[in-house]
């Protein structure tokens, strides 16, 4: 079953967390996960409007998006992003 991780983002050096964009991708296509959203416009429905960016991840099951965020890869990504962004990431699983 599919799962779907959702990040939410206040990108607060946008510099280094350029650098972090440029890692970021390798790392999710090595987990056999692609991009259905990364970034753009949003609107709010219901509730308050959202400033942050927001990603949305698709895996083929909850360990390839577990496996994702714990890959070497990512691992070194999320450290290029340290003190670049406040990131929010839930993984769901899909119906």
């Amino acid at each position: 079953m599919a799962a779907y991780v959702i990040v939410r983002v206040d990108v607060t050096d946008p510099e280094q967390y350029a650098k972090y964009m440029k890692l970021s991708p390798g790392a999710v296509s090595a987990a056999g996960g692609r991009f259905l959203v990364r970034g753009g416009a949003t609107e709010a429905l219901e509730g308050p409007d959202e400033h942050r960016r927001v990603v949305v991840l698709e895996f083929d099951d909850m360990d390839a998006a577990r496996s994702f965020y714990d890959s070497d890869l990512y691992v070194e990504a999320r450290g290029v992003r340290a003190g670049a962004a406040v990131m929010e990431m839930l993984a769901v699983q899909g119906a």
